[in-house]
């Protein structure tokens, strides 16, 4: 089974987290790690290469965190994996040494990767938000 990689799914749960928790101020990392359950160290190198692609934005000072760097509905699934797996491409490369890996195994790999790839474009930041029950946030009061 294809799966994704622990780094690629902990920056889906971020973006997702900064998404659902960026009101009105931004996003501390420390607020993500306990809510997540990750260690800090490892979530601040997702969240910088997700600041250098354009999906965050870093806010500074004792107030700083994390905010989507664009609307909701305009960050793909992909493009949050996309991301992660670019940084990861550096650390593991997939190799298919043997004839029969190449001439079968590699061809399904891409072929399984592109209908992945396809399904993952097609689904938002605010689709993943849609649905999810926040205590925690103020709503909206319109009665009058």
């Amino acid at each position: 089974m294809l799966t994704l990689s622990r780094k690629s799914l902990l920056a889906l749960e971020a973006v997702v987290d900064v998404a659902l928790h960026a009101r009105p101020d931004p996003v501390q990392a420390r607020e993500i790690t306990k809510r997540q359950g990750v260690p800090q160290r490892y979530l601040e190198q997702v969240m910088q290469a997700l600041v250098r692609a354009n999906i965050l934005r870093g806010v500074r000072g004792p107030r700083g965190g994390y905010r989507l760097a664009r609307e909701r509905r305009r960050i793909s699934v992909k493009e949050v994996i996309t991301v992660i797996e670019a940084l990861e491409s550096e650390e593991t490369a997939e190799h298919f040494n043997s004839p029969l890996g190449q001439q079968i195994i590699a061809p399904l790999c891409s072929r399984l990767q592109r209908a992945i790839d396809t399904e993952m474009d097609g689904i938002t930041i605010a689709d993943l938000c849609t649905g999810i029950d926040q205590p925690d946030q103020e709503t909206d009061n319109f009665t009058i």
